[in-house]
């Protein structure tokens, strides 16, 4: 097993995993920070970075939320124990976020996704976003932008030379 990092003792964040799909198909609104509820073969695969968060959803399911079709690759040195891959996972939020949550949610059209997954001082955490989903000419509208920030930036840059 590796050795914590400085910044898993230093109570820094460590990235894990970013779902930069999300920011390309939604509209995020409003952030939360979540823990999750995890075995131990899954926070060690997590560890070795086999997770994906790009097709996950939240959920809110009498009274508690949940994160669907999160995938937790298997961890390489298991024994007998073993985790399903694509099982929901309860996310760790306080009653009053959660009636928040419910309430955006209750919107038409509005989504739960997480954002990103790191540890925080040796924790699991997600941020979650509540969402709503782009229309095609937002999309190539956002691409359009982007394009032109990345010319505006190579030309500052020229001009400093």
């Amino acid at each position: 097993m590796p050795t914590p990092t400085n910044a898993d003792r230093s109570g820094g964040i460590r990235l894990i995993a970013d779902n930069r799909k999300a920011r390309h198909e939604y509209h995020v609104f409003d952030t939360y920070e979540a823990g999750l509820v995890l075995l131990g073969t899954e926070v060690k695969a997590i560890r070795e970075g086999r997770v994906n968060l790009r097709d996950s959803y939240g959920r809110v399911e009498s009274g508690e939320v949940f994160l669907h079709n999160l995938h937790i690759s298997p961890y390489s040195h298991r024994g007998y124990a073993e985790h399903e891959p694509l099982r929901r996972r309860k996310l760790l939020l306080n009653k009053r976020e959660i009636r928040k949550l419910i309430g955006k949610l209750v919107e038409r059209g509005f989504t739960l996704v997480p954002v990103r997954m790191y540890f925080e001082r040796g924790l699991v955490k997600v941020t979650v976003g509540v969402a709503k989903g782009k229309k095609a000419y937002d999309k190539r509208e956002t691409i359009k932008r982007r394009q032109i920030d990345r010319e505006t930036r190579a030309l500052v840059k020229e001009r400093a030379r």
